[in-house]
């Protein structure tokens, strides 16, 4: 029997020179441990002169992680946000923006990646901040300091939470598990089965779970408390996710993720009053509050 519970095609979404893939939030899966948004995006390269530019946006209680893939395509994005923060992104750094009780921020491409053709090939996912911990105060951390393990022709960062012995200095509101993992052909790698909550998602190359094809780009939610190993016959690279299932719902609403619909009625209120912090150095523009339905998140 198969040790995947479910696969989840992801909704594309073509930005002319990109392509962003959402797995989460759908009907079939709205949450993977506490990720409660799943967006990988890329790989592309943009034309001279292009680039991405998500202007300044509001969040509440939820923590976002952003994560660039290396590689041919390894590109950079510029992070700023209302607590004062200029961060750079680059593959092998972690940035984990806590929104709490409200937060705003902008990611644009830098100068000289627009100059020789922006890069873009990562993911974006958000963590519902746990129950007694949606409130905290906003802050930001970019940890570069990650553990990597490697044998078995397969090499693994670990993002966040512990997995193969080794433990990120990510901080985690909630138990989280987080990686990316690389397989050269032939190479292998145990998925344990310790979180409540796993799911996999095969982002280059080719590869399989005990045997299982993966589906690019899909997201296959894993059995709970069954433990699977990752193979590849050519090469791969992958993203493992997930952690402590949450008891309690969560509401999605544009940029908004709250246990309390009201609370999110209310930052809808206070984005359309500017009573959101401005994000220094980037306070020019914003993303105004979307009329009628809106998707999950806005890109430019």
């Amino acid at each position: 029997m198969s040790g995947i519970f479910k696969t989840i095609t992801p909704v594309s979404h073509d930005l002319g020179q990109f392509t962003v893939r959402r797995a989460v939030p759908q009907a079939a899966c709205r949450m993977v441990g506490p990720f409660v948004f799943v967006d990988q995006f890329g790989p592309a390269e943009l034309d001279l002169g292009a680039g991405m530019d998500v202007r300044p946006h509001p969040h509440i209680n939820l923590a976002t992680v952003t994560w660039l893939l290396g590689g041919d395509h390894a590109g950079a994005i510029e992070h700023r946000d209302s607590l004062g923060t200029f961060s750079t992104i680059r593959p092998g750094t972690v940035n984990l923006m806590t929104a709490g009780h409200g937060i705003v921020h902008s990611e644009r491409s830098p100068g000289e990646e627009r100059q020789r053709g922006a890069r873009l090939y990562g993911m974006q996912t958000w963590l519902a901040l746990p129950d007694g911990l949606e409130e905290i105060d906003p802050a930001f951390e970019a940890v570069s300091d990650l553990p990597s393990i490697s044998g078995a022709g397969a090499t693994a960062t670990v993002i966040m939470g512990e997995l193969w012995g080794e433990r990120a200095a990510t901080t985690c509101h909630a138990e989280t598990i987080y990686a990316e993992i690389a397989l050269d052909a032939g190479g292998a790698i145990p998925i344990d089965a310790e979180a409540d909550e796993r799911a996999v998602m095969l982002v280059g190359g080719e590869a399989s779970l005990d045997g299982e094809a993966l589906q690019p780009y899909h997201l296959a939610v894993l059995k709970p408390g069954e433990a699977m190993t990752l193979t590849s016959r050519a090469g791969a690279r992958a993203m493992l996710l997930g952690g402590e299932a949450f008891t309690s719902k969560r509401h999605v609403w544009w940029n908004f993720v709250s246990s309390d619909r009201e609370r999110i009625e209310q930052a809808k209120a206070d984005w359309k009053a500017g009573r959101f912090p401005v994000v220094p150095g980037d306070a020019k523009e914003f993303i105004p509050i979307p009329e009628g339905e809106p998707k999950t998140v806005s890109y430019p």
